[in-house]
């Protein structure tokens, strides 16, 4: 009798509720993982954006290096030569 018990609502469980859940699981986690349309162009956007300031903080850093040469070799001329600006 306990085993009819239980086997009853196992019964019911394996042929109705878990098909249905096994369905609503898979369809969707199938969804999940794509992008849409928008949401890739919207990607690729973003992308662009992020290589073009990653390229504005290079050349800004360059010229930062090249403006304290600049400096460093005008301040050396300064002490050797006081007047080659005059030239």
């Amino acid at each position: 009798m306990s085993a009819l018990f239980l086997a009853i609502p196992l019964t019911i469980f394996v042929l109705f509720v878990l098909p249905i859940w096994l369905w609503l699981h898979y369809s969707n986690r199938a969804g999940r993982g794509e992008l849409s349309q928008s949401e890739q162009q919207r990607l690729l956007q973003l992308t662009d954006d992020a290589q073009r300031m990653r390229e504005r903080r290079r050349i800004q850093a360059l010229e930062d290096i090249l403006g304290e040469r600049i400096q460093a070799l005008e301040d050396i001329l300064d002490a050797e030569h006081p007047n080659w600006r005059e030239r």
